[in-house]
């Protein structure tokens, strides 16, 4: 079977043609999850779906690819990655078939939970191989870029390439475009992306796999619930026992002979900052992301394509700049170009204070290109730092807590600036009688009148405060990433043996 370049021969042709293929399943992952969210409306009509019903289409894939990241990314190193990613494609897109074609809404959410299940092995399997592939810092480093780039890529075209579909075509066909996909993988996947296993072969954490499922999935769930219903008792009971099921977790392996996570990694500062950059800065993206899609679409009064389109300048900022972040990282350093990054990614966001319920569509779209480049530099950065701070045998399990925070983060900004900025619009109601959301209100009012006007003001109040929130976070974080990683390499991470 193939292996990875020697470390003193740089990458062949080949192992560049390998990269691309590895962007296949990470271009379908982010794009699932935007794309969905245009289906919707559609699936609604079609399969009529309770209110709950429509939560978990929408919420199972993503809660079980937040609780399977750690413990599929283990596996892979276990079992050998590419042979994990590309069991991990076959349920994902034999899922994916039966989504499309599914009759009722509970074949929908089986379907989608298994979409979940094949997701969580495609990050981590890839970024872990892309490891083995470029041993050389420098071109791991323009790899990782890539795969950055893919995924922020794939996020932005989702909308516009699942919008042109729609208008053609059934909504199951937003589940079948992965079929194609998945196939040029499964054909070019075998001779073109290497093997690798860990040479050890110690019993399997299955206890650390049950706490940690038992913490993460929880938490997620409570954080969901608790950005559309509140702090509900449900709700703040699910996310304390997820809590301590974590700290079971964390107490069970250090003690465990053969962990699930390496928890010395945690000792390097750049590893610790790199997961919290990915937290905060997933969690500002995400509810911004969120915020600004209802502000384009209920406030200014754009289409779904419209709006679709006009986040691609973010898209194209973050993509340039995931790729070309080693040469920011060549010139000031991983210390200064992370924290930097992050910096400029938290004065774009509270930028975005400058926006009325008039303001020209390209003082939108310069404020989010300038937060693309902020985004593109540090999200790669963050995946090299952990790649390169894991010894090879365990890359796949620290790419798998590297995926786990950014999706954690996702979860956190719906739920928190989401909240933050629903509690603001309510608090600005002046006797209106305004319903729980923009959209709602809309409906009720119509889209004209002193009622729907003052709905529109009241949500771009809240997204100012949320804004100023989720930009403040990312500017603390990059302080103190910044005061972290004063011994950090000027190149780059340095590994952490264990």
């Amino acid at each position: 079977m193939p292996g990875p370049s020697a470390p003193d021969q740089g990458a062949t042709r080949r192992t560049w043609l390998g990269l691309i293929v590895l962007q296949l399943p990470v271009l379908l992952v982010s794009m699932d999850f935007s794309v969905l969210y245009l289906a919707m409306p559609t699936i609604s009509d079609a399969l009529e779906p309770t209110a709950t019903q429509q939560l978990w289409i929408l919420d199972i894939y993503g809660f079980m690819i937040a609780g399977l990241l750690i413990t599929m990314g283990n596996i892979g190193d276990r079992i050998g990655r590419r042979r994990i990613l590309l069991t991990g494609a076959a349920v994902f897109g034999g899922a994916s078939v039966l989504a499309a074609f599914a009759t009722d809404p509970i074949l929908l959410i089986a379907a989608r939970a298994l979409m979940g299940l094949g997701g969580a092995t495609l990050m981590p399997a890839s970024l872990s191989l892309i490891a083995n592939m470029f041993p050389i810092a420098r071109e791991r480093a323009r790899a990782i870029g890539v795969w950055t780039a893919a995924f922020a890529g794939g996020a932005a075209i989702g909308p516009v390439i699942g919008g042109t579909l729609l208008h053609h075509f059934w909504w199951g066909v937003v589940f079948l475009i992965n079929v194609p996909v998945l196939a040029i993988l499964f054909l070019a996947g075998p001779s073109l992306l290497p093997e690798f296993r860990a040479r050890q072969t110690e019993r399997f954490d299955v206890l650390g796999v049950v706490l940690s499922l038992a913490g993460i999935l929880p938490v997620v769930y409570s954080v969901k619930t608790f950005a559309v219903h509140g702090p509900t008792p449900t709700a703040v009971a699910t996310g304390l026992f997820g809590l301590a099921m974590l700290a079971l977790f964390i107490r069970h392996e250090k003690r465990a002979a053969t962990p699930l996570l390496v928890l010395s990694l945690f000792a390097n500062a750049g590893f610790s900052a790199a997961l919290a950059v990915a937290l905060v800065g997933m969690m500002a993206q995400g509810g911004l992301a969120y915020l600004t899609n209802v502000y384009l679409q209920s406030v200014l009064g754009y289409d779904v394509l419209t709006a679709a389109l006009a986040g691609i300048p973010m898209a194209v900022t973050v993509a340039v700049f995931s790729i070309y972040a080693d040469r920011v990282t060549r010139l000031v350093g991983v210390r200064f170009a992370l924290a930097g990054a992050v910096l400029l990614a938290g004065f774009a966001a509270v930028a975005l204070v400058s926006l009325s319920t008039s303001s020209p569509l390209w003082v939108f779209m310069v404020i989010t290109a300038v937060a693309g480049i902020g985004f593109g530099v540090q999200f790669s950065l963050v995946s090299e730092v952990v790649v390169g701070s894991a010894p090879p045998e365990k890359s796949g399990a620290a790419s798998g807590v590297s995926e786990t925070s950014f999706e954690l983060g996702t979860a956190l900004g719906l739920a928190l600036l989401g909240s933050l900025a629903t509690a603001v619009f309510l608090a600005r109601d002046d006797g209106h009688g305004f319903a729980d959301s923009l959209g709602e209100t809309l409906k009720q009012s119509g889209d004209a009148g002193p009622v729907a006007d003052a709905a529109r003001a009241a949500f771009v109040d809240g997204l100012h405060v949320a804004a100023v929130a989720g930009g403040g976070l990312l500017l603390v974080v990059g302080v103190v990433v910044a005061v972290a990683m004063r011994g950090a390499s000027a190149s780059g991470p340095e590994p952490v043996l264990t």
